[in-house]
């Protein structure tokens, strides 16, 4: 994926450059944008083909909207921020059918500089289903075919794959970065390399943990899904979260991870609480003695030392999960405590999109990460090794 041709190396002067951003954001019930992270991050694309002399459709998928139009799912409010954020006018084809006449007529008259967003792709049924129809409608509009949605390039839809068959095709500066980032780390890391899994469940990482066994020095694992690892260890978890169908792949893990010669780091205390609730009384024990009544709900605090001082020994850190449930504050210390240990590290950080970049954004950490994914579910099977559809189809140098 390292061998993708970027946006640099299309000539955009003159043409109409069609660009899959990740619009996908959070809004109130008024319609108003409440974290406007992912569309901060496609600008960097837009303003190179701007400068350079293109023009820039852009596409994207809001919600769910089952491949109807719903005017929930509209993307105006988005061409308005971008409109802000870029300080000039975005087009909006306010059409229900995506490619229909309004936008036909706006995509032709567009002029050297100018920006037009399409409406949500997933109004048709067709774009998830990568019907080569509608690929070829969408690629109609423009010139060539720039994908900068990390976050839906696992997908392989219309808009994200299906389209650059029929034009030439590049990557934008946001999957850029994540392929070099992510891409760099897991081919040729600086060592040690260190990898933090946490999260509700292994079986939501047992490839990430299968691929990554090969690849780091360190493997450190907290989160709900410790009590597994815990329960292939022979100790009482309590009523913590288990899946009782894994345990003997945790032990697995654990033997495959000893003959890699992998130091597999887990909890060695853990805060546990008699119920689930922000306010529930809560101490902390040993991993190997958590009472019968009681479930862990975070890491303790011989494990964040642990974990911490690992993580200062490290080159290289990959993070994805939170160590507990960091929506509660009282159990959400272990998560601060890895962040913090990022946060004052000297080591290239990555941290792995979904609930871990929440939890280092909301704790105010984000600016002293080297690199946060923007892509949740993307960048897991990054992280697995698998191949990206949406990135795979491009052209290559």
């Amino acid at each position: 994926m390292l061998n993708k041709r970027t946006v640099e190396n299309l000539d955009v002067e003159g043409k109409k450059i069609l660009v899959r951003c990740d619009f996908n954001v959070p809004m109130d019930k008024e319609g108003n944008i409440t974290d406007d992270i992912r569309i901060r991050a496609a600008m960097p694309t837009v303003e190179y083909i701007i400068n350079k002399g293109g023009s820039v459709i852009l596409m994207s998928h809001l919600g769910r909207p089952d491949g109807e139009p719903n005017p929930k799912y509209s993307l105006a409010p988005v061409a308005k921020r971008i409109s802000e954020l870029i300080g000039k006018e975005v087009k909006f084809a306010s059409d229900d059918v995506v490619v229909g006449d309004i936008t036909k007529k706006l995509a032709s008259e567009l002029k050297q500089g100018e920006i037009l967003l399409l409406q949500n792709v997933r109004y048709r049924k067709e774009e998830e289903k990568n019907n080569e129809d509608f690929s070829k409608e969408l690629a109609s509009l423009g010139d060539a075919y720039v994908n900068d949605a990390f976050g839906t390039a696992h997908r392989a839809h219309s808009s994200t794959a299906g389209i650059a068959k029929f034009l030439p095709s590049a990557m934008g500066y946001l999957i850029e970065k994540e392929v070099s980032f992510i891409g760099k780390a897991l081919e040729s890391p600086e060592r040690p390399f260190v990898a933090i899994l946490g999260g509700a469940k292994v079986s939501d990482k047992i490839g990430v943990i299968e691929n990554l066994i090969d690849k780091v020095d360190a493997l450190i694992i907290g989160g709900g899904m410790a009590y597994t690892f815990f329960k292939a260890k022979g100790y009482e978890v309590g009523q913590s979260l288990l899946e009782e169908d894994k345990v003997s792949l945790a032990a697995n893990l654990i033997e495959k991870a000893k003959e890699k010669n992998v130091e597999l780091l887990l909890p060695i205390d853990t805060v546990v609480a008699k119920e689930f609730a922000a306010d529930a009384d809560h101490w902390t024990v040993n991993s190997n003695s958590i009472p019968r009544e009681t479930m862990g709900l975070d890491i303790g605090e011989k494990t964040r030392e642990l974990f911490a001082k690992k993580v200062k020994e490290a080159k290289t850190v990959i993070w994805n999960g939170p160590m507990g449930v960091f929506e509660m504050p009282a159990f959400a210390k272990g998560t601060r405590e890895i962040a913090k240990a990022l946060a004052n590290s000297k080591a290239t950080t990555i941290i792995g999109g979904g609930d871990s970049a929440a939890a280092v954004e909301q704790l105010g950490f984000a600016d002293k990460m080297t690199h946060i994914s923007t892509g949740g579910g993307a960048s897991l099977e990054f992280l697995e090794g698998k191949i990206l559809p949406g990135i795979d189809v491009l052209e290559n140098k």
